[in-house]
């Protein structure tokens, strides 16, 4: 049996990634608003780690499966299922646009749409301006989503840019930087700032060795933890609110 590569494998970036959402998600939970106490801002700050990985490994998911449409009705159910759960958890009514336009469902919504614009970029029966134009309407559908149509396009940028590690960051940080302009314009100045620290991503990506991790189950432990987790969120915010 050969060892495996140096660095970090897929299971590892995901555990560090549910990690840290799970504490960014309770925080928000437990302490609602936009509170600028140090030590809440510190694991918010943690907290943006997990989207990049999330954004990653759905591009990396696009590249090494074998069944395609399995692969995205996974991820839709999965976006179905991560709504209410998330909504549940952070008590936004689960029809949307009822209180505002951000923030109406989970990332996986995102997520789903990324996958899709992934496989409208390789396509080679749309032409370039039905394919801008189909993306165009992802990003409409995706905006009222956490971390909104930012996600696609981080998604598209480095599953299109797959084995230039600097261009897939690069692009990636320049629609973290406009979410961020968004986020402090409309929302809150020091919240919107934080959204930039997701730049801390970038080195642990880097030492991605390629490979899944020796746990085949942790795709669908994720896929459990999720709506769990969040479940669990919106039990405290009704014990503790």
């Amino acid at each position: 049996m050969g060892m495996s590569k140096r660095g970090l494998n897929g299971n590892q970036l995901k555990v560090i990634a549910m990690t840290a959402m799970t504490g960014d998600h309770l925080i928000s939970v437990l302490y609602p608003g936009y509170p600028t106490d140090w030590w809440i801002l510190l694991i918010h700050i943690f907290g943006r780690l997990a989207a990049p990985i999330f954004w990653f490994f759905v591009a990396e998911g696009y590249h090494y499966t074998r069944n395609f449409p399995k692969y995205a009705a996974r991820l839709l159910l999965f976006a179905i299922v991560g709504h209410f759960s998330y909504n549940f958890a952070f008590g936004i009514p689960f029809i949307p646009f009822r209180t505002s336009v951000f923030n109406q469902t989970s990332v996986i919504w995102p997520l789903f749409w990324g996958l899709i614009v992934l496989r409208i970029g390789d396509s080679g029966r749309l032409r370039q301006w039905q394919k801008t134009i189909l993306v165009l309407l992802i990003c409409a559908l995706t905006f009222c989503a956490d971390w909104s149509c930012i996600a696609v396009m981080a998604i598209l940028h480095i599953g299109s840019n797959r084995g230039n590690f600097r261009k897939q960051m690069a692009g990636m940080m320049v629609w973290v930087s406009m979410y961020a302009i968004v986020y402090v314009v409309f929302i809150h100045p020091v919240y919107g700032a934080i959204q930039l620290f997701t730049a801390l991503t970038i080195p642990l990506l880097w030492r991605y060795n390629g490979e899944r991790g020796s746990w085949k189950g942790m795709k669908w432990f994720f896929y459990v933890y999720y709506p769990l987790h969040l479940v669990i969120c919106g039990l405290l915010r009704q014990s503790y609110g």
